[in-house]
């Protein structure tokens, strides 16, 4: 667990640690689907910027395509305040 590393002709000793990363946040989302828009509730208000819940809507949205009828995403509105979302697929499914 220690080692000897040469950085810019000094000698630094260095010694590995493990250390714990925070787990992702898990949340429930109640959806209503229609042909090519789903609506989405009831999404919790998180610290982080509003255009990452955005990429993070269409990312689980789009990844969903083959098991529950995903696809590719049109658009996602997102309003915080409220706590829900519209995303529109490009193709109805």
């Amino acid at each position: 667990s220690k080692h000897c590393v040469n950085l810019d002709n000094t000698t630094a000793n260095v010694t590995v640690e493990s250390f714990q990363l925070d787990m992702g946040l898990r949340f429930e989302l109640h959806v209503t689907v229609s042909g090519k828009k789903i609506n989405v509730s009831e999404i919790p208000e998180l610290p982080i910027p509003e255009d990452w819940m955005r990429d993070k809507l269409e990312l689980h949205f789009y990844k969903t395509k083959q098991a529950e009828g995903g696809g590719e995403i049109e658009n996602v509105t997102y309003n915080k305040e409220s706590g829900t979302a519209v995303i529109t697929f490009l193709k109805p499914g």
